[in-house]
């Protein structure tokens, strides 16, 4: 796979339609780097909240933006996530940033500085990368080689969500999901939106294996047409 045209592909999507499971496994079978940008910005949500800043104060938060260093690691079998030398890969998925990410992320500040570092990252990934989250094809990397969107209706969203979080209950997971995706679709920085140019996959119906397969023949038909 090394010497395969190096690919940037950008995958979006609200939260439980797979995203993250689909997007490492495709970045590992093609050998491509691979990048959560989810977790980034639940890492500077962490590092908010651990630092005292006020979630309920953009200015506090704009003010606050540059300061934390966070490293990702693209290692799409081992991805890593770090803040001031720290990791928080097990930190930043516990319920009180899932519940103040939004917010965090919804500052123009923050967009900016993490919006900055994804670029970075995405241009020095010598292979190509798979970029995940919510606004990649549209503001990130619009000029992504390959754009694809994920959905799946909100009942198997919330199904997958609360098998993750363990113990979580489906009701009160989808309202939560609801509730995220309206307000991640109502920002004005960087809205959850759908290029024009992105493929729509509805994984509602698929199990994993069949959206992974869906998307890395879609990538493979990209590089044999550039």
């Amino acid at each position: 796979m090394e010497s395969a045209t190096p690919v940037i592909v950008a995958i979006d999507g609200p939260a439980g339609t797979g995203k993250s499971s689909t997007s490492k496994a495709v970045a590992a079978q093609l050998g491509l780097s691979y990048l959560d940008t989810g977790a980034q910005y639940r890492a500077i949500t962490w590092w908010m909240v651990n630092n005292g800043i006020d979630i309920d104060d953009p200015a506090a938060i704009a003010a606050a933006a540059g300061k934390p260093e966070i490293v990702s690691g693209t290692d799409p079998q081992a991805p890593t996530i770090s803040v001031d030398g720290v990791d928080v890969a097990g930190p930043i998925r516990t319920q009180e940033v899932s519940a103040k990410v939004s917010a965090v992320s919804a500052v123009p500040e923050v967009r900016a500085r993490i919006t900055e570092l994804q670029r970075s990252i995405a241009a020095s990934a010598a292979n190509g990368v798979v970029v995940e989250g919510r606004d990649i094809g549209t503001t990130v990397l619009p000029d992504a080689d390959l754009k694809i969107f994920l959905t799946a209706s909100p009942e198997a969203r919330a199904a997958r969500r609360s098998g993750e979080l363990k113990g979580a209950d489906v009701h009160s997971t989808r309202e939560a999901l609801i509730k995220r995706d309206a307000a991640d679709s109502s920002r004005k920085t960087s809205p959850l939106a759908k290029a024009d140019d992105a493929v729509e996959v509805d994984t509602t119906e698929l199990t994993l294996a069949q959206v992974i397969e869906c998307v890395v023949t879609l990538v493979e038909e990209k590089r044999a047409g550039k």
